[in-house]
């Protein structure tokens, strides 16, 4: 009965301790789809005058996430700061007190973007960056959770730059 006891405890502190999140914040993993289905679905995508892009959320920086073309894998997109003169951020909504949505909710969120970069540099001071400007002209939810970034070892901290290609 000891034995099983001992057992139980055991299992339940390496379940416990694999649940709790090291990262500072948000997801300690993202999980999702593995490399082969990722890599095929990023293949397949329709050629087009689009852009894919991943919010990218971490409180205080102003960049808006990562950006990239149409079957161009993830590790070749750039982190953008967005121009919004045409159209605004899908999360700009909630600051303007409509929804009880946060600024940042949609942190993971892949969409359809439609604009272009500009050729402009724009410098982002609190995470001391000097990034890419893509002017938004439109977008499209794609995925409310695609689940990983880079690789399926992504660990997410709402509070430091921790996804970089």
């Amino acid at each position: 009965m000891r034995l099983l006891l001992l057992v139980s405890t055991l299992f339940s502190v390496f379940i416990l301790s694999n649940c709790a999140s090291s990262s500072g914040g948000g997801n300690p993993s993202m999980s999702g789809p593995s490399i082969d289905v990722r890599n095929a679905t990023i293949a397949a995508e329709p050629r087009g005058n689009y852009f894919i892009g991943r919010r990218y959320y971490v409180e205080k920086t102003r960049f808006w996430g990562y950006v990239r073309k149409p079957r161009q894998s993830w590790s070749k997109s750039k982190l953008v700061m967005m121009n919004e003169s045409k159209k605004k951020n899908p999360d700009r909504f909630s600051e303007n007190g409509s929804g009880d949505r946060r600024y940042g909710f949609d942190s993971n969120y892949e969409y359809k973007l439609y604009g272009r970069f500009t050729g402009e540099k724009a410098y982002d001071p609190n995470s001391n960056q000097i990034l890419p400007e893509f002017l938004l002209t439109g977008y499209e939810v794609l995925d409310k959770d695609p689940g990983w970034l880079f690789s399926p070892s992504d660990k997410y901290n709402s509070k430091a730059l921790s996804l970089i290609p």
